[in-house]
């Protein structure tokens, strides 16, 4: 089985959207796939859940299927969303000074694709 892990830094909903699409469709073909939300994408996450938002739609999706690994501990804090990430049940990660590393998802065999 193929695993991936999206590690999304741009907050830029444009490129967020295929983030999304992406891990849905990795795990509609069988793959492990996960996101983990870092950089300025942490900004997102408040307005994810609004109803209003476009990308509400996918971004439950990929939360009901447990695709989204975590958040950046680190810049959830300094973009002023970390409260919000709690509050979605999102997993803080921070094992390289704060932030996620991606050598342990490497390690467990991911191939690890940013955006």
């Amino acid at each position: 089985m193929r695993k991936t892990v999206l590690f999304v830094f741009n907050g830029d909903p444009m490129c967020f959207i295929h983030v999304l699409l992406n891990a849905l469709d990795m795990k509609e073909k069988g793959h492990e796939a996960g996101i983990v939300v870092e950089g300025a994408a942490t900004k997102l996450i408040p307005e994810l859940v609004r109803d209003e938002h476009p990308l509400s739609d996918l971004w439950s999706k990929v939360k009901e299927k447990n695709l989204v690994y975590g958040v950046c501990r680190a810049c959830s804090h300094k973009m002023g969303t970390l409260e919000d990430a709690r509050d979605q049940g999102l997993a803080l990660l921070d094992d390289m000074s704060g932030h996620p590393g991606m050598a342990g998802y490497q390690d467990r065999g991911y191939e690890v694709i940013t955006f």
